[in-house]
């Protein structure tokens, strides 16, 4: 009996499925593996200014050469913002994708020091209704983790681990380092056990907490958020880094202070305009070896290529109160105002095979674009309004809509910052105040440091924004200051 030759078979076979695959080129084999979603990692540290980076500021005192080097290979944005000139409120935009006046969640978590009149409102809490940035992912099938400084609720039903996050290391309702010996253990913080032995240090502990839960979700997507408790205070640094700014801080001369304009009727307020505080300084890089240590693990882990890596910050540089430590110039005020200084942040995105190498962008962004943009990186199709947009479009080289940015802060913050609203359209910017309803007008694009009044010069424009803005405090149900007993009432838009 004559055996077949196997091979014209095998070869007519691979032929037909050779002409099925030419016709049909979107369909996909049953066995080809299906694309990994892009792992999420980011950085959000706390009281950060955007010229406390050298990335941002090629004079700057403070040393940050791993954050500069992830700017090389990342896109930097030179107009992105928070929210909110404070942490609390800022936090909520970046799990969220909305504006915090949504919920009245627009001071630091709970925030009510009284001024001429009393603050708006405050809700102290992240409401668990919403749909955070973590239980968004893990709709996809994510592993989450946080670590660091939360402040987003008054107990433990708002904690992390409540709110979409697997793992929490560090994260509850303080707002900063304030039991054990602070930045340094026994840290005696109940959601960071068991706790490190005595002498180690707050950013490198989280560093490593974040850098093993990266190894150990190597084979699955993730979403990693680092956010620190540096730089806000208390103002503490290791001694081997505080020894040598204090040596580099010798070698630099000129006037460290000036005076910044306080609420209606109060004194100037002290604000720093030279960077050169040591303990601030050890404070920065100490953080950025804390940055560099966790971006060396998405290497070692063999993740690098399919991780989205984020940088920012929740509000300004400390300029103007808590030891004023830096300076924000050329923005002007810091921490707690609605000025450049209190709201424009760094923010840095590196995504793989998309963001160019060194690219820079000027295209405003905030801290509310961040949710609805990993959404559009996963495929999640968002089923709720959210304030963000995707600014996936900047991050191929490609231009996104105009759109206006707002922020509403109806309180009296500890740094002096005036009860403010603002709105930023194209290059203008109108500072609204709620004690009196003055207003204020900046071009940006040639007066960074808002120093150029155009008000009386441009009552159109005036006008136009102020409509605007009144607008979208009708839209996000804002509040603004309330009368004290018996006192005068305050201004309403």
């Amino acid at each position: 009996m004559k055996t077949r030759n196997p091979l014209p078979i095998v070869r007519l076979a691979v032929a037909i499925a050779a002409a099925i695959g030419s016709c049909l080129p979107l369909a996909r084999c049953a066995a080809e593996p299906a694309v990994r979603p892009p792992n999420v990692l980011v950085f959000l540290v706390d009281d950060l200014g955007y010229m406390d980076i050298g990335a941002n500021n090629p004079d700057c005192f403070y040393e940050t050469p791993h954050i500069d080097a992830f700017a090389d290979s990342a896109m930097r944005f030179t107009d992105g913002y928070a929210a909110n000139p404070v942490c609390s409120p800022t936090r909520y935009s970046l799990m969220t994708g909305r504006y915090p006046s949504r919920v009245d969640a627009t001071n630091f978590f709970s925030g009510k020091r009284a001024g001429k009149f009393r603050p708006a409102p405050l809700n102290d809490k992240m409401p668990l209704e919403e749909m955070t940035l973590a239980e968004m992912l893990k709709t996809k099938g994510y592993a989450t983790c946080f670590a660091g400084k939360w402040h987003l609720g008054p107990d433990e039903e708002y904690y992390p681990q409540n709110q979409g996050f697997d793992v929490n290391y560090g994260g509850w309702t303080r707002g900063g380092p304030y039991t054990g010996k602070r930045y340094f253990s026994p840290f005696e913080n109940p959601q960071l056990q068991p706790d490190s032995p005595p002498g180690d240090h707050l950013p490198d502990r989280l560093a490593r907490d974040t850098a093993q839960f990266i190894d150990s979700h190597r084979d699955q997507p993730f979403l990693a958020c680092l956010s620190f408790y540096s730089v806000h205070t208390p103002l503490m640094g290791r001694p081997d880094l505080v020894e040598k700014y204090e040596a580099k801080a010798s070698r630099i001369v000129g006037e460290e202070f000036a005076r910044e304009e306080q609420v209606l009727g109060d004194k100037p307020r002290r604000v720093r305009i030279l960077q050169k505080h040591a303990v601030y300084a050890a404070m920065v890089e100490a953080m950025d070896e804390a940055v560099g240590k966790v971006l060396q693990q998405l290497d070692d882990s063999g993740v690098r290529d399919n991780t989205i890596v984020v940088f920012t910050s929740d509000n300004g540089g400390l300029s103007t109160s808590e030891g004023s430590p830096t300076s924000n110039l050329p923005l002007r005020g810091g921490k707690g105002w609605v000025y450049e200084g209190g709201i424009r942040e760094p923010w840095i995105i590196r995504y793989p095979g998309i963001t160019q190498a060194g690219a820079v962008e000027s295209t405003p962004i905030c801290s509310v674009d961040l949710l609805p943009t990993v959404a559009a990186s996963v495929g999640y199709e968002l089923q709720h309004d959210v304030d963000g947009v995707d600014i996936g479009p900047l991050l191929h080289g490609e231009s996104l809509a105009d759109r206006d940015l707002f922020w509403h802060y109806p309180h009296y913050s500890n740094q002096g910052g005036i009860p403010s609203g603002a709105i930023r359209h194209g290059d203008f910017k109108l500072i609204e105040r709620y004690e009196d309803g003055r207003v204020h007008l900046y071009n940006l694009s040639d007066d960074i440091g808002e120093q150029n009044d155009l008000a009386s010069e441009q009552p159109e424009k005036v006008d136009q924004l102020r409509d605007r803005l009144h607008a979208w405090y009708q839209r996000v149900d804002a509040k603004f200051l309330q009368a004290k007993p018996d006192g005068p009432e305050p201004w309403r838009p």
